[in-house]
């Protein structure tokens, strides 16, 4: 009896005293992030020179070509030191590479692999884009040289796909300068034709297609055998031609093969014209012929165009300025227009106020700040900014924070996608509070208690 009284006795404490209850945390409220343009060395867009160091224009990437013959000496062999060398030494300035490997390029000895000449691989000489005789055009009818393409790209993609030194890679291999023409030996202007068939253009395309899934590849010119492929373009006479109508402008082959729009999942670079590089950003421009570079943007989406007059010689005065304007333009320019940052969570919106998307799942982390500028935890977020499109509705993104283990005291909680490459640029915003910590965007502060 004695405790069923005591247990009645402490059901009816229990019942008469209030219960506590925790108080639920507050909800973030969005606040406003200011706006500012993106710096032009924003990685994976912009001006690129040809590889070498220079200080004198803002990049995040160089550009290269390699002779096939410099690394592959047999059917399945291959000598990948030429390639790392360049790799790297772009590498350690901070950049990524952009490049194509070509077996024919005027004026140049040739890269055909010195093993398939020795078997006697037939040639062409030619006197064509002042190269008089010095390289010779293959003869890609040859099931010698397609097999070794083939295996060259199935190698080269088991090895560097993915490979955060890498920017992009253009097909390069076929046609003069590999841009995948040897005009005037068309058929038409000439005769001669020395393309090869559709037949084996297509079994390039699909050896690059199987060989690479992450690092992003990019054809010179649309076509049916490339249209339904992940592979985007480049327009080497970028601004000269380049805007419809005429049929062979590169915006009339995109309108032509139906994949105008191709540029929101597949990137778009190419070459500013070089007769235009250094006159272009002239007011008023003295080219004698060019096409409106706004214009050229607008219609291609490029992100990246390589520009190597704009680092030498360079420009000075309001030359410099307006060719920094032109580079900051290509590709994405990502902004956070709200953040919503709490104790245990954060959000934010992101718009792309560019021209293009971002087009690599770079990962995007938070962070929170000490008093010190130091930082005291890291939080992996799950986000990317991959594919967010221009002119879009802002991308709302929300992660879980967990803060519970940090000192009293104020913290400013920032974001950064970080670039795989070590030492690379990091993707800056185009938010005010950008920097604030070195490569961070600030988002807003929290007070732990």
């Amino acid at each position: 009896m004695r405790y069923t009284v005591a247990l009645l006795a402490a059901l009816t404490l229990t019942a008469a005293a209030p219960a506590v209850a925790k108080p639920a945390p507050a909800t973030p409220q969005w606040t406003a992030l200011s706006y500012t343009p993106a710096p032009a060395d924003n990685p994976l867009k912009g001006f690129l020179p040809f590889a070498g160091s220079y200080d004198t224009f803002p990049h995040s990437m160089e550009w290269f070509y390699l002779p096939l013959r410099d690394v592959m000496t047999g059917p399945d062999q291959f000598r990948w030191t030429a390639l790392e060398r360049q790799l790297n030494t772009i590498a350690a300035r901070g950049h990524q590479g952009v490049f194509r490997f070509y077996l024919d390029y005027p004026g140049k000895p040739s890269g055909i692999p010195q093993y398939l000449l020795d078997l006697g691989l037939t040639t062409h000489a030619y006197d064509d884009f002042g190269n008089n005789g010095v390289s010779v055009a293959p003869d890609y009818s040859d099931p010698r040289l397609v097999s070794a393409l083939e295996n060259f790209i199935t190698a080269f993609g088991r090895r560097y796909d993915g490979d955060p030194r890498i920017g992009f890679v253009t097909l390069g291999l076929i046609g003069f300068w590999g841009e995948w023409h040897t005009w005037p030996y068309d058929g038409w202007t000439k005769p001669e034709n020395w393309m090869p068939s559709t037949e084996i253009q297509t079994r390039i395309l699909t050896a690059y297609d199987g060989a690479f899934d992450r690092t992003r590849l990019l054809a010179r010119y649309p076509s049916p055998e490339n249209k339904d492929l992940p592979i985007g373009y480049h327009d080497d006479s970028f601004a000269f031609e380049t805007l419809p109508p005429t049929s062979w402008h590169f915006v009339q082959r995109l309108i032509d093969h139906g994949v105008t729009d191709k540029w929101r999942t597949e990137p778009v670079g190419g070459e500013l014209r070089p007769e235009i590089q250094g006159c272009l950003f002239e007011q008023p421009v003295s080219c004698s012929q060019y096409e409106d570079f706004a214009a050229s943007v607008d219609q291609t989406h490029a992100s990246w165009l390589i520009n190597h007059q704009a680092f030498a010689p360079g420009h000075t005065g309001d030359e410099y300025f307006r060719a920094v304007d032109a580079a900051r333009s290509l590709g994405y320019e990502l902004t956070v227009t709200e953040a919503a940052v709490g104790l245990q969570r954060v959000s934010v919106r992101i718009a792309n106020r560019g021209t293009a998307p971002f087009y690599y799942p770079w990962q995007a982390e938070l962070a929170a700040v000490d008093a010190e500028g130091r930082i005291a935890a890291r939080w992996q977020t799950g986000w990317t900014v991959t594919g967010i499109q221009p002119g879009a509705d802002p991308t709302e993104l929300t992660a879980s924070i967990n803060t519970r283990g940090l000192r009293r005291g104020s913290y400013d909680i920032v974001l950064r996608v970080a670039n795989p490459l070590p030492q690379g640029l990091p993707l800056r915003f185009a938010n005010t509070s950008q920097d604030t910590h070195s490569g961070w965007l600030h988002l807003g502060t929290v007070t732990t208690r």
